[in-house]
């Protein structure tokens, strides 16, 4: 929950709980997934009716919690989709949202174009990275594995693997713009450039994903992809008090919201 995207979005849950009458608890695992086993243990043996749940999907995590969960039939909403769990999702179009920044990139003279990717355990990642590819299978320029660059979406990994990933190519072989995970990702990649002395826009554009509410006061404002985290938050809520007030056991839902692009200083045209 330290990320401001999830306090945005358990800000919207907690406003639309509020004027359904219910109370909230706000809880962080910390990116731990041992602590987010036993909190939602916890919130399945106490009188908690339900849970929002951002999954921590880091290294070899287990979903058996949440196997646990269904098998009881405690009501839960995920906020992204997890591999072997039919469960109700809120999310982002994570495909059509990258898609949209690379052809932007494109459209500005960029042909050089990275992305850095998430944890690879992540289906937000994997949206994404599929998102970069369709931009290019969309393009006349051709797309190859080395474009995508896992570097994770903790800072201190983030601008440690960036730095590494520069100090071993030669200037004529860099990028002209990268598209990060998340904003978070793009403020140590943009903290990593100014140690190598890569400037940002002049040499790479930088664009992140989610416009978390500092991301405009950024160094250098960024350019980003705008998700509706109040809106996620209030939509899941609705899903998840819908299902603590049914009598029945209610199908699962899917919602995807769409996004908005976010044009800042972080990114420029390239003069052909």
């Amino acid at each position: 929950m330290n990320y401001p995207f999830y306090t945005s979005i358990a800000t919207g849950a907690k406003e639309y709980a509020t004027r359904r009458g219910y109370s909230v608890i706000i809880t962080s695992s910390d990116d731990n997934h041992e602590c987010e086993k036993r909190l939602s243990h916890l919130f399945s043996t106490k009188d908690i009716k339900g849970a929002i749940i951002a999954p921590v999907v880091e290294g070899s995590s287990e979903i058996e919690h949440l196997f646990k969960l269904k098998m009881i039939n405690y009501p839960f909403v995920l906020l992204e989709d997890v591999k072997g769990i039919q469960a109700n999702v809120v999310a982002i179009d994570n495909i059509k949202a990258i898609k949209k920044a690379v052809k932007y990139l494109m459209e500005i003279g960029h042909s050089k174009i990275v992305h850095f990717a998430g944890s690879p355990q992540s289906s937000h990642t994997q949206e994404r990275i599929e998102g970069f590819r369709h931009a290019f299978s969309e393009s006349t320029l051709v797309f190859n594995k080395e474009m995508v660059v896992s570097i994770g979406s903790h800072y201190e990994e983030s601008f440690e693997k960036t730095i590494s990933y520069f100090k071993n190519k030669n200037r004529k072989d860099y990028p002209t713009a990268i598209v990060c995970f998340n904003d978070h990702q793009a403020l140590a990649v943009m903290a990593a450039l100014k140690k190598l002395n890569i400037k940002v826009p002049d040499n790479i554009s930088i664009v992140g994903n989610d416009d978390i509410y500092y991301a405009k006061i950024y160094p250098i404002p960024l350019t980003t992809i705008r998700a509706p985290q109040q809106e996620i938050g209030e939509k899941a809520a609705e899903i998840l008090i819908r299902n603590i007030e049914s009598s029945t056991l209610l199908p699962t839902e899917r919602v995807v919201l769409d996004t908005e692009f976010i044009v800042r200083e972080s990114s420029r045209e390239l003069k052909n």
